[in-house]
């Protein structure tokens, strides 16, 4: 048996969300799981359609940390035969008591703390008395040796994806209405924050309509940052070229993705928060589009440089401007989208797992 302590999981959309449940998947092919995870809203309807036990966790944050390592001690005394203890995160392994073999998931930002910081000895604390470390990147890899953690433990798994679904006649429509008939297109889709860089791919979209009278950009997600983007849209009089989407269904954000020519999202260091790896880049590759990624973080392990897709510096509208320019260029993106489809299929779930069952 795996048993896998994690904070994040579906029915909750995210990245780090989407790697755990595709973990999850792909072990229990293999044997049967165990999972604690954190309560959220229709956790309980989600929970009734998967093959595997869910144990949700609710209450407070600081509560319901302390809660779940309760429970989950509780029940490996009362489990002899688990094999594997799987956390998404140091802090879902720092309270677990146990001799069994650990693996624990690390992603950049949750282990980016100054080194002999308070916060950087209890990262250490928890992931050099593991027994493995699982990077999402060789970025992630270099930032956790870069603060301590122990080379040896450390292996680089990338997140892995599901084969893409056919979408419907229907959703390809509704996605065709949504690009208003403009045929330079290019789409975003993450949360709304400083890191993930809308601004300057804004910015470049006001210089680029002048080249591209037909270009537009779509943002599909929420976040904080969300106003203070619609009103850079409406001081660049950009109405016209900007697109805000949030609370589409999943099938309808791959029609999106899939009518369009570029994925991008050139992200930046925004205080201690990075891009460990981008598993939206191999997502949109697996729809034939390339993508472009920001320099700093893991992107380069999701984009190939100079051929899915393009690497830049995330701080220079210059160079975001000249990316854009160049895919568009001459339909460019086409070639390119070639060549990423092919890349995403080494991303496939059923040989990421190959990896993990290595050292399983």
């Amino acid at each position: 048996m795996y048993l896998i302590i994690t904070r994040n999981f579906p029915p909750e959309i995210g990245g780090m969300q989407s790697l755990m449940w595709g973990l999850t998947k792909s072990l229990a092919k293999i044997d049967m799981v165990k999972v604690f995870a954190d309560y959220h809203n229709n956790s309980n309807e989600f929970d009734r359609k998967v093959g595997f036990s869910i144990e949700r966790v609710s209450g407070p944050k600081l509560i319901r940390k302390y809660r779940k390592s309760f429970l989950v001690n509780d029940y490996i005394k009362k489990n002899k035969n688990i094999n594997c203890i799987f956390g998404d995160h140091w802090k879902s392994l720092e309270s677990i008591k146990s001799n069994k073999k650990k693996i624990c998931l690390i992603h950049s930002k949750e282990i980016n703390h100054k080194k002999g910081s308070f916060l950087n000895r209890r990262v250490l604390n928890v992931l050099n008395n593991v027994d493995f470390v699982v990077s999402n990147s060789n970025f992630t890899k270099n930032l956790a040796i870069k603060n301590g953690v122990n080379e040896n433990k450390i292996i680089v798994i990338n997140p892995g994806i599901d084969p893409v679904k056919n979408i419907s006649k229907s959703l390809i429509e509704e996605a065709e209405n949504l690009f208003k008939g403009k045929t330079s297109r290019l789409i975003t889709v993450s949360r709304f924050d400083k890191r993930k860089n809308h601004e300057k791919v804004i910015m470049a979209v006001r210089n680029l309509k002048e080249l591209y009278p037909n270009i537009i950009y779509l943002c599909i997600g929420i976040g904080e940052e969300e106003e203070n983007l619609k009103k850079l849209v409406s001081q660049l009089n950009l109405e016209n070229q900007v697109v805000f989407l949030k609370n589409i269904s999943n099938d309808l954000k791959n029609a999106l993705i899939s009518k369009s020519n570029i994925f991008i999202m050139p992200s930046v260091i925004y205080n201690k928060s990075v891009e460990g790896f981008g598993i939206s880049f191999i997502e949109a590759a697996q729809h034939g589009i390339p993508s472009i990624g920001g320099k700093d973080g893991g992107a380069s392990d999701a984009i190939v440089h100079e051929k899915t897709g393009l690497i830049v510096d995330g701080n220079n509208l210059e160079d975001i401007y000249s990316a854009i320019d160049e895919l568009l260029k001459n339909h460019k993106y086409k070639d390119f989208g070639k060549a990423a489809k092919e890349f995403s299929e080494k991303f496939l779930w059923s040989k990421i797992i190959l990896n993990y069952k290595k050292i399983l």
